[in-house]
Formats: structure tokens, sequence, C-alpha cells
């Protein structure tokens, strides 16, 4: 079972809309946006073109999600587009020669959609990385488009152009194995919280009977 799905795609091919939609099913689940800690680097340092060019970028985005798992969530949501091929295998070699077991998801969209959502999009004018990062994504439509033919074996191919993001997130969970487990895990938490209260019961009724027995010992 797979512990950190990555939604890989175009800017505008609804990564962070189908993050959404997991972990509204997934909520034990921490959704984990590298693009934050590209915007971290960039407070110590004159922005300059794409972060991801930056080694510290893809140290820390490995280094952050291995910390997220040991410490405080037993999976991860990664919407992150990773259109280079060398990034991509940097990245994700690196959680997998960590132990992490990733589901790589990718998400096609023809590039006449991709342009439409972009333009669709809604910039923040006081915000220069809305504006830069929608800029970026229009010069970059057709290289998006072209690296859905370079992603590796086992990438779990998606049209998010033809399906509803509830439907891409049947896919994805469905390849996962996740919906049965995830069942499986709300039974398993109910057990357990039933076997709490009997555990409790008979402790009460244990105490219950030694008192009865204290009391006609005392008497």
């Amino acid at each position: 079972m797979p512990v950190i799905i990555w939604i890989n795609g175009g800017f505008g091919a609804g990564k962070t809309t189908l993050a959404e939609e997991l972990h509204r099913r997934l909520s034990d689940a921490v959704v984990y946006d590298p693009e934050d800690v590209g915007l971290m680097l960039w407070k110590w340092m004159r922005p300059n073109g794409d972060f991801q060019h930056l080694p510290s970028w893809r140290e820390l985005v490995v280094a952050t999600a291995l910390s997220l798992r040991k410490h405080h969530a037993e999976m991860l949501i990664v919407p992150m587009s990773l259109i280079r091929d060398a990034y991509r295998a940097e990245i994700l070699g690196g959680l997998a020669d960590a132990g992490e077991e990733v589901l790589h998801v990718f998400l096609e969209v023809d590039a006449g959609v991709l342009r439409e959502r972009l333009n669709a999009r809604v910039a923040h004018p006081d915000r220069e990385w809305d504006q830069a990062a929608r800029e970026f994504g229009m010069t970059g439509v057709d290289e998006m488009v072209a690296a859905a033919a370079s992603q590796p074996v086992g990438t779990l191919m998606l049209r998010s152009d033809r399906l509803t993001p509830a439907e891409l997130a049947d896919e994805v969970l469905a390849r996962a194995d996740l919906r049965e487990v995830h069942r499986d895990g709300k039974r398993m938490r109910q057990a357990r919280s039933l076997e709490s209260k009997l555990k409790t019961k008979r402790t009460d009724a244990r105490t219950q009977s030694s008192d009865r027995g204290a009391r006609v010992w005392r008497g």
C-alpha cells in the first residue's frame, strides 16, 4: 500500500483539485505542497526563475516528506509538477531509497484545455508569485503536454480533461488499493473502540465485585 501519493502534471492539470478530493476521502492523510518549500527559499534568496532548479529545493522536498512521514503522517498526498525527468528521478528516487512506497500519478490534459484553464485562473495583481506562476505555466504548456510520453513505468496515467475529480480519485484509490484498506481501517478503529469499552465494563464489574466482597468481609 503506497504511503505517498504524488500527483504530477502540468500547471492547470487539476493536481490541487484531485489532492483535495483524495484528502476528503482520506482525512487522516497530510496534503504536502512542495511549492511552499520553494517559496520559503525565495524568502532567503533573490527569486530567480524556477525554484526547482535549486538543489536545495530538491533536497528539502525529500527531507521534508520523510520528516512528515516519520513524525506526523501515515500518508502524504503531494500535488506537485515534476516535468523534468532528472528532477523527478532525483526526488522520487530519493523517497524510494529511503524506503517510502510512492504511487506516482500523472494527469494528462490537452494543450488547449490547459491554456483555457490557466487563462481562467484569477491572479491577484498584488501578488507577484501568482502572476509569475501563471506566465510560467503558459510558456511551458507544450513541454508539459509532451512530458506525458516520458513518464516512468508504473506511473498511473489519467486524463483529467475527461474524468471528473471524483472519478480521478476513484482511479487513484483503486490503484493504491486504498478503498478497502480505508474501510478496513474504519472497522478496525470501531473494533478497538468496542474492545476498549468492553474492557472498561469488565474492569468496572471486577471493581464492583471486589467492593461487594470487601463489604461482606468487613461485615
